[in-house]
């Protein structure tokens, strides 16, 4: 990481079959030990999984799922006077979506189903109905931030 020049954000390409960068995202965080094609296909069974379930386009409600697991707010550590405080802070739209992203793989891992494409479409159909350990993990920063919004004014 450069120490004075902003790093030069990457666009993330479009996905070939749902012509989706959302699409791309996951697979890139599914993804393990660099075996894109096999996450590919976790995540495009997940989806077609989805589709059959719900009735709608899976790129659809994998986007609404995103959406309702997006954190507004989160806390961040500063060092004020030789003591730690947790800011409150909004968080950038990019950081955001990545975040709910992570939280929405990294929950689906830690399910009991027994393969990750019914992990990964269960996680996802929670995560609409507001339910999930990626809805949960969202509302606790949340809570987190709203708990500590007495150390507001440390932000800079």
């Amino acid at each position: 990481m450069p120490r004075r020049a902003e790093v030069q954000v990457r666009a993330v390409e479009a996905d070939p079959v749902y012509h989706s960068p959302l699409v791309t995202q996951v697979i890139n965080k599914v993804m393990t030990q660099g075996k894109k094609s096999t996450a590919e296909k976790i995540v495009y069974d997940a989806l077609e999984r989805i589709g059959e379930k719900t009735g709608k386009p899976p790129v659809e409600v994998l986007e609404q799922a995103v959406k309702t697991v997006t954190p507004v707010l989160e806390v961040k550590s500063r060092r004020v006077g030789g003591a730690n405080y947790h800011v409150p802070a909004e968080l950038p739209q990019r950081r955001a979506r990545t975040l709910a992203v992570r939280w929405l793989v990294d929950f689906a891992r830690a399910r009991r189903e027994k393969g990750m494409v019914d992990k990964l479409s269960a996680e996802i159909l929670d995560a609409l109905n507001q339910q999930g350990g990626a809805f949960k993990r969202k509302d606790d920063v949340y809570r987190m931030a709203q708990a500590n919004k007495a150390f507001a004014h440390y932000r800079w």
